[in-house]
């Protein structure tokens, strides 16, 4: 997905993996960027941000879908 933001922007490799061990591995892997780790259905703003990334996990704080730049 082309997102005009800098370094790495999608990581769909971590889908079924640890939330907290996937923010990690996404700050690492691109610096630029913070990663959120929220519980499927929280609600969240819609505005678009480079320095962002959701990780989305279930109750059990697994990767549910592909993080992304939002």
């Amino acid at each position: 997905m082309a997102t005009g933001c800098r370094g790495k922007s999608s990581w769909p490799e971590l889908v079924g993996a640890d939330g907290e061990a996937a923010a990690a591995t996404i700050e690492r892997e691109n610096p630029r960027v913070d990663a959120i780790v929220i519980l499927d259905g929280t609600g969240t703003t819609r505005d678009f941000r480079c320095d962002r990334v959701w990780v989305w996990v279930n109750s059990d704080g697994v990767v549910i879908r592909t993080p992304i730049i939002r």
